[in-house]
């Protein structure tokens, strides 16, 4: 009898434990001690009763504009936030969170961002959050990349129906294929608010979703990815079979540039991932061990394996590495002052003992052209 009391209380601490990521405490003194961020926000989340954007899907596609505070004393590659009172000065909080009714409106707010900040171009990165993530904590980290690396122009995070609970694999998977039109609407909606350029940024099980979407928008305009993400495309640690990447890539007319593939051959989440879906190698696109696996696809693949060591995640490694910021923060400075920059440029300002891609045992950036006739 005591067990089951014991059991049953353990339980109901760790469903409240977790329903408590859905929480988002806005506080809008924040601003006052930390440094503002603008995140506007797209999500096929069904609101719930008490405000939150939890789990539940949802055919509408909701807009926002959220203002989240940096914490005056973060350092790159961290990532502090308390689902319950928040404390600005050493935590990520929301300060504001506003709708946005209408596409007029995100094109007033774009020009705002463009005009503040002088950008040449009207610059929109488009961020799309893995497995087991929530709204708020996706907020965040969305928040935490822009911030620390510098993402070029106005920052949207698309928010689709996580589980956001590590038992929710399935769910999310599922979650993931209904939220394609979602995504597909949001960058249709960014492009017409006056985006002149666009980069599409994904990790993990949004990889999947955002190749799929480029995919279906493909078919019924052929040449649109290409024409669309004309930024280019990034997938960072992407859990994605890559026969299945293979068989998305080869129906886009052509592909977006640059394309890049950040791999990390230490990501142990996509061992375990390739193991529950019953491959022999555990092996998924985001720990690949060699570019042939790809062929002849005009991808650049950024190993990202040497980075591991200082990682607060070995799953998200571009976000979460302190040394790697440093160098992708470079490589967007490049970016403003000459213009758009290949990955390549990567295999110049990162250490020879950390450059990129493992082929045959060898570091190395490889560009692969793809072939006329395809």
């Amino acid at each position: 009898m005591m067990r089951k009391r014991i059991f049953s209380a353990v339980t109901i601490l760790f469903l409240s434990a977790c329903a408590d990521r859905d929480k988002m405490p806005i506080l809008p003194s924040a601003l006052s001690v930390g440094t503002a961020q603008t995140v506007f926000a797209t999500t096929t989340r069904a609101q719930d009763p008490d405000g939150t954007f939890g789990f539940r899907r949802s055919d509408e596609l909701r807009m926002m504009e959220m203002t989240v505070s940096i914490p005056p004393d973060h350092n790159p590659g961290d990532l502090s936030y308390r689902h319950k009172n928040p404390d600005p000065t050493k935590n990520f909080t929301i300060a504001d969170n506003a709708d946005i009714a209408s596409v007029e409106e995100l094109r007033r707010r774009f020009a705002q961002e463009q005009q503040e900040n002088g950008w040449p171009l009207r610059e929109v990165t488009i961020f799309v959050h893995g497995f087991n993530s929530t709204h708020p904590e996706t907020a965040y980290r969305a928040a935490q990349i822009a911030y620390d690396i510098g993402l070029p122009g106005s920052l949207v995070m698309y928010s689709w129906p996580s589980r956001g609970r590590a038992f929710g694999y399935a769910y999310d998977l599922d979650s993931m294929l209904f939220a394609r039109d979602g995504l597909e609407e949001t960058v249709r909606r960014v492009k017409k608010a006056g985006a002149e350029r666009i980069v599409l940024v994904a990790h993990s099980m949004g990889t999947g979703l955002s190749m799929e979407m480029l995919r279906q928008a493909e078919i019924r305009t052929p040449g649109w990815a290409a024409n669309t993400m004309n930024g280019g495309v990034i997938l960072m640690s992407p859990d994605l079979d890559v026969d299945l990447f293979e068989s998305q890539i080869a129906d886009l007319r052509k592909v977006p540039q640059p394309f890049a593939i950040m791999v990390s051959r230490k990501d142990r989440i996509l061992n375990i991932s390739g193991r529950l879906r019953g491959t022999s190698t555990s092996e998924r696109l985001g720990n690949i061990t060699s570019a042939d696996a790809l062929g002849d696809w005009p991808v650049q693949i950024i190993d990202l394996t040497a980075f591991d060591s200082d990682a607060a995640s070995g799953h998200f490694v571009a976000a979460t590495s302190p040394s790697l910021i440093a160098v992708l923060r470079s490589a967007v400075r490049v970016n403003r002052v000459f213009g758009p920059v290949d990955p390549g440029f990567l295999s110049q300002v990162l250490p020879a003992k950390q450059s990129v891609l493992a082929d045959s045992g060898k570091l190395l950036l490889e560009r692969r052209e793809r072939h006329e006739d395809r």
